[in-house]
């Protein structure tokens, strides 16, 4: 069964009272030509879908693995390599970028079990999400988990994306697969794994929330 976040419920309500009441009118006092009538209803139609789709949360059961790092958010691998993680443990480590467009889902989870060491928000700008500098000059928000390994995962806003919802604090116990919180259309996940990590995903590989396994210890 479907379900809708609470975050976006009353979003989800407005945005579709304004297109109802928007396409009410235009039937009774503009509407004229048959095709641009197809036109315009098909554009109202795509835009209600789109915004109801992108608040779902599917059910999912979650892939516990304890020696792994599971995905925290729905999108595509662009990046898999070295990097220095410049805000936490300001040295090298095992970078792995998603790129949730705006059809993914954008609910994201912990990567692994652990308690939340660190936590923090960022104000920043709105440049595209793929674009390197986006994890620096970004909206984003940092957590932080503590299991066998440390992890550090970020929530990064995009160019459409315009809120970082996020709920843990340090202190908190969470477990592989719980929900960490979301980003509001379209944005981008960096995950900082320690040297060492045995990657399991390329560049362009699909990962799925809670399923698709990113890297082993």
């Amino acid at each position: 069964m479907m379900k809708f976040h609470q975050a976006g419920k009353l979003i989800i309500c407005v945005s579709l009272f304004t297109i109802v009441l928007t396409s009410l009118c235009y039937a009774l006092f503009i509407a004229h030509l048959w095709w641009v009538n197809v036109i315009f209803f098909s554009i109202m139609l795509l835009l209600g879908t789109l915004i109801v789709r992108f608040f779902r949360v599917p059910t999912r059961v979650v892939n516990v693995v304890p020696d792994g790092v599971v995905s925290p958010a729905d999108g595509t691998i662009i990046y898999v390599g070295s990097a220095f993680e410049h805000e936490y443990f300001k040295d090298e480590r095992v970078k792995i970028s998603i790129f949730m467009s705006i059809n993914n889902v954008h609910v994201n989870s912990y990567p692994i079990t652990g308690e939340v060491s660190y936590t923090a928000y960022h104000p920043g700008k709105y440049v595209l999400a793929k674009l390197p500098k986006s994890s620096v000059d970004n909206e984003h928000n940092t957590i932080v988990v503590k299991g066998e390994e440390e992890v550090l995962f970020r929530q990064i806003a995009g160019f459409v994306a315009r809120r970082i919802i996020s709920y843990p604090e340090v202190g908190d116990h969470v477990e592989q697969g719980e929900e960490v919180g979301m980003i509001k259309f379209g944005s981008r996940v960096d995950v900082f794994l320690p040297k060492g990590t045995k990657v399991a995903v390329s560049n362009g590989d699909k990962v799925v929330s809670k399923k698709t396994v990113l890297a082993y210890f």
